[in-house]
């Protein structure tokens, strides 16, 4: 993982990831939300859940960026108090540093390669509120936290916010009529915001990460995304579409809208890796 940090380019790296991509096997949940609702407990709760059914799991737990070093300010690796002896939990913190979207620079890298690798991959972004999208797209499924009486509902019904989460998740239901008014609250921002997802009514479930009471349900929910993900090629086109994107999002930020201009038009052939796509157009683009 250090390797393909330093060298993402390097041609025994970009071998990794295409052979990476070609043969994905976790479901990708990514965990969003404001600071503080809970994303992490939340985490440890589903990691439990998903090694007592004998699964293994990866994390990518985006922190905010220390301004003295540029690492991992919060160490999400700590607060998930994973089981240090278990070979089949791997945690990776990694840094925000100056991206706003609630991913980090490396995540999409770490991704491809931890999702051939695993059997589910969580992705905790940063937590920075509205321009927490980027999340949609690396993660098959978005599952959005809401923490009960703290104005979540609100910021949740902001556009951007309310069209990412195909599940959302009422944290600290023990908190009883507030959890409750929340899930209400959310239920009526999705019923305001546009369409179902391409058919998918988005669930909104109440779930007490320290007590484990909702846990169950969350990942039977979970499971029926993925299992819904899979019929009808929806999967296969969503990571199509996301690719496009990292292809085209990582040369803008190489480049700047005029070299991605010269690129010309963006073909990425069903199964082609959008690392070494990335790689022959900056070769070519060096040269002009």
């Amino acid at each position: 993982m250090a390797a393909l940090e330093h060298s993402p380019q390097a041609p025994d790296n970009l071998a990794l990831l295409d052979a990476a991509y070609a043969a994905p096997t976790a479901q990708v949940i990514g965990l969003t939300g404001p600071p503080g609702v809970g994303k992490s407990t939340l985490a440890g709760a589903l990691i439990r859940a998903y090694r007592g059914k004998g699964q293994r799991v990866g994390v990518i737990a985006v922190d905010p960026s220390s301004r003295r070093s540029g690492g991992a300010l919060l160490g999400d690796r700590t607060r998930l108090q994973t089981d240090p002896t278990d070979e089949n939990v791997f945690v990776r913190s990694m840094a925000a540093r100056d991206r706003l979207g609630g991913l980090a620079d490396m995540t999409l890298s770490a991704m491809v390669l931890m999702r051939a690798l695993y059997d589910r991959l969580l992705i905790e972004t940063v937590g920075v509120g509205q321009s927490e999208t980027d999340v949609a797209e690396a993660a098959d499924s978005v599952l959005f936290c809401v923490q009960p009486g703290s104005g979540d509902s609100l910021q949740f019904m902001k556009a951007g916010i309310v069209e990412i989460p195909d599940l959302v998740a009422v944290t600290k239901s023990d908190m009883g009529a507030a959890a409750i008014r929340a899930r209400a609250d959310v239920k009526g921002a999705l019923g305001l915001a546009a369409e179902e997802h391409e058919g998918w009514a988005v669930p909104v479930l109440l779930v007490a990460a320290t007590t484990g009471d909702g846990i169950e349900t969350l990942t039977a929910e979970l499971a029926r995304h993925w299992q819904w993900l899979s019929e009808a090629g929806r999967l296969a086109a969503r990571r199509r579409s996301q690719a496009h994107h990292w292809l085209e999002a990582g040369l803008r930020d190489r480049f700047g809208r005029e070299g991605l201009a010269r690129a010309g038009r963006l073909d990425l052939p069903e199964g082609r890796s959008p690392f070494r796509e990335a790689a022959e157009i900056a070769k070519r683009l060096a040269k002009l």
